[in-house]
């Protein structure tokens, strides 16, 4: 069975829009944060389908990158996320006003 660009495109943005959803209306800031790493890894899939159907490697090399961009953001995400558990004992993002100066 092949898969065609369509099946890429719907694929992709249902994994987006899922993605979009859960970090729009979870509370918990893990919860949101992995959201965010859901739409970056659908928006992958989507460059490497992308470059697969044009036939030209640039799509994995943006995928690469973004994967790189990606790994740097989940290291300092986790690190505010430790931080802000921490220092307000939940994750729930409703606290995070109370965080000032």
């Amino acid at each position: 069975m092949t898969f065609g660009l369509g099946h890429v495109l719907v694929l992709t943005a249902f994994l987006f829009g899922a993605g979009l959803i859960g970090a729009l209306t979870r509370k918990s800031a893990i919860t949101v944060f992995l959201s965010v790493e859901l739409m970056l890894n659908s928006v992958n899939l989507l460059l490497l389908g992308l470059g697969r159907h044009l036939g030209q490697m640039e799509g994995a090399l943006f995928a690469f990158f973004v994967l790189a961009v990606s790994a740097a953001e989940a290291a300092v995400g986790v690190a505010i996320v430790v931080a802000f558990i921490r220092r307000q004992g939940t994750t729930n993002i409703d606290a995070a006003n109370l965080m000032k100066w």
